[in-house]
């Protein structure tokens, strides 16, 4: 089950990160949202931010700056949720439609927290074996 991502598209967070963005833009594109060029725009920037920032996340290698571009998706998955809520208070957004953007903008947010903690576990690990290796300097990465 420990199988290595080589990776971010085999990342479950960015699959479900890019299905997130992909309804978004399916549903800014309909009716009064797609003529608010304001809200349409800005719930699509977040979107598209959470997507990139786990695959820029994952790329840059390091489990610190990782967990960090995590903490940045979270934001923006809160980001969505909280333009959704305002999309549907002012009618652009069915209460089914809604509710579906919002259960999946919500299953994101779960995933990336999780996977958020086990970078979180992994660097612990990694910190503590470096300080108990008697090779090991305060330089050394």
């Amino acid at each position: 089950m420990s199988e290595k991502v080589e990776q971010f598209e085999d990342l479950i967070a960015w699959q479900k990160a890019r299905e997130l963005a992909r309804k978004i833009y399916e549903a800014t594109k309909q009716g009064s949202f797609a003529k608010d060029f304001g809200l349409s725009g800005q719930i699509q920037r977040a979107a598209v931010s959470v997507m990139s920032n786990v695959a820029e996340g994952f790329e840059r290698g390091g489990r610190a700056e990782f967990h960090q571009f995590l903490s940045v998706t979270k934001a923006s998955c809160a980001e969505v949720r909280s333009h959704l809520y305002l999309a549907f208070d002012i009618g652009y957004l069915r209460q089914n439609e809604f509710h579906e953007l919002l259960d999946t903008a919500k299953e994101v947010t779960r995933i990336v927290g999780g996977l958020r903690a086990a970078v979180e576990r992994q660097k612990n690990r990694q910190r503590g074996t470096r300080q108990l290796s008697p090779q090991s300097s305060s330089l050394s990465p």
